[in-house]
């Protein structure tokens, strides 16, 4: 084995010689292929309820398997593996090579997708593969098409310098925009398989620049609802009701002041906050050390907005361990070009409430559900419904052999330091590991960096940052592989 020197210890990976290799195999395979995914309009289940009839997801699947197929590791396995009523998952199993403490690494992505979203500029579109500056456009390239092939080629690289890694499983799953509902059937049913762990590397979250490595620390959970409030049997005239009759809007937004101060948009009640540990409050300095106001300048903010705070530490902490409001669809209201002078019956809103990253969906749930539905002014109609929610995730304390893989990655590949960073959204597959397996490490890491705009119009993968990425992950399972060899 040319990566490691039985006198000396491992004598580690030749950077120049991984970035050809990565960049090649990006270049001339992996961009065609996620060109192609783009195109297929393969919604997560939430979103098209008639997934299995369209076919998109199928598509999906067979296309990633096929490209799997033909690059997977010697000796690997590639399975999609199907279990009644739920989406599939696509499973591959690369032996390892030359680790004697025979470590499995489990390598996690998923396959389907947001749904369209408006807004895209004119040559751009959900379905339409754009490749523009070194940018993929499209949806589910950056969220997370890009993960398989990412991990896969990183077990290449390698392979091709005949490097020592443990056994990897790479597990792809097709309902993580809906919860990951079916990944936990997937993980019983394949549990003897995949083994016990020591390592799970995330390909799904977020990068504050495009200059560094990112590590995801903690992400936020989330609790989601339809809450509609409803005041006549039938539309009625304004003129003749207003007044009399009070307005569905005005009383749902008298129940949201209950959650969410309209000044500030601080989360009122307390039961719904945690404790900020001090480590995750340094680290937020960091961030914010590092970013300055990149921490908002990111988004397309209209013209004259400014953010709700101008500090960006506790911007990040807004982001990441507090507990926040969006609003993010409604139901009961004409389109202005239709809205004449009629108080319309009821108003629907969809919420969607960030969670601290330690607080329970359970009692989340529980709480909005109380108060909400507690004595409704007027005694008009409240209805929750489809309320649902998912707990977040804090990382376990990275071990020292991870913590200074992943510094050493970042300088070689970036020049840079690693950054430690919570992520504002939700990945309920890791707070799901972190239980099943209290003694692994975690590296959650991805591409979805500054105006990348996940879910949004516009969405794109960063090609060579991705790349550079993929080099990351190749060092740390290099390291993976001779920690216990030093």
């Amino acid at each position: 084995m040319t990566g490691q020197d039985n006198a000396t210890g491992p004598k580690g990976l030749e950077p120049a010689r991984l970035t050809g290799f990565v960049g090649s195999v990006w270049t001339e395979s992996i961009t065609g292929v996620l060109t192609e995914y783009i195109g297929i309009p393969n919604k997560s289940p939430m979103f098209d309820s008639n997934w299995a009839e369209h076919g998109h997801m199928d598509r999906a699947v067979a296309l990633f398997e096929g490209w799997a197929r033909e690059h997977a590791p010697a000796g690997a396995t590639v399975e999609v593996v199907r279990l009644d009523g739920r989406t599939p998952l696509i499973f591959i199993d690369v032996p390892g090579v030359g680790d004697p403490a025979g470590d499995t690494v489990l390598l996690y992505g998923h396959l389907d997708k947001q749904p369209e979203m408006t807004g895209w500029d004119e040559d751009k579109g959900p379905w339409t593969p754009v490749f523009e500056g070194g940018r993929l456009y499209g949806r589910g390239g950056a969220d997370d098409g890009y993960a398989m092939f990412g991990a896969l080629t990183a077990i290449n690289a390698l392979r091709n310098q005949e490097a020592a890694h443990p056994r990897c499983v790479v597990v792809i799953e097709a309902c993580e925009e809906s919860g990951s509902s079916d990944l936990v059937h997937y993980i019983d049913h394949l549990s003897d398989r995949i083994g016990t762990p020591s390592l799970v590397v995330c390909l799904d979250s977020g990068c504050g620049n495009y200059d560094q490595m990112w590590c995801t620390t903690s992400l936020r959970g989330i609790v989601v609802c339809d809450l509609t409030v409803e005041v006549l049997r039938e539309g009625v005239h304004s003129g003749d009701a207003s007044g009399i009759v009070p307005s569905s809007f005005r009383v749902l937004r008298s129940l949201l002041s209950r959650l969410e101060d309209p000044q500030t948009g601080n989360i009122v009640p307390e039961s719904l906050a945690v404790d900020i540990p001090a480590d995750r409050v340094a680290q937020a300095r960091g961030v914010a050390d590092v970013l300055g106001t990149g921490v908002y300048d990111k988004f397309p903010l209209a013209a004259g907005l400014h953010p709700v705070t101008g500090d960006p530490t506790e911007l990040v902490l807004n982001r990441t361990w507090r507990p926040a409001l969006a609003i993010t669809g409604v139901a009961g209201m004409p389109a202005l070009a239709d809205a004449g002078n009629v108080m319309h019956p009821f108003t629907s809103l969809k919420l969607s409430l960030r969670l601290p990253p330690t607080l329970p969906a359970e009692e989340a749930v529980a709480s909005l559900r109380e108060l909400l539905s507690k004595e409704p002014p007027y005694g008009a109609t409240v209805r929750i419904e489809s309320l649902d929610g998912a707990s977040g995730w804090n990382s376990p304390a990275l071990a020292p052999w991870l913590e200074a893989s992943m510094q050493r990655a970042s300088h070689a590949h970036f020049g840079k330091d690693a950054v430690y960073m919570g992520e504002g959204g939700s990945i309920p597959f890791m707070g799901m590991l972190g239980e099943k397996f209290p003694e692994a490490q975690f590296l959650i890491t991805g591409v979805l960096g500054p105006s990348s705009n996940a879910h949004g119009p516009n969405e794109f993968l960063d090609i060579p940052y991705a790349q550079k990425i993929t080099c990351c992950v190749a060092e740390v399972l290099y390291d993976a592989g001779h920690r216990r060899i030093r």
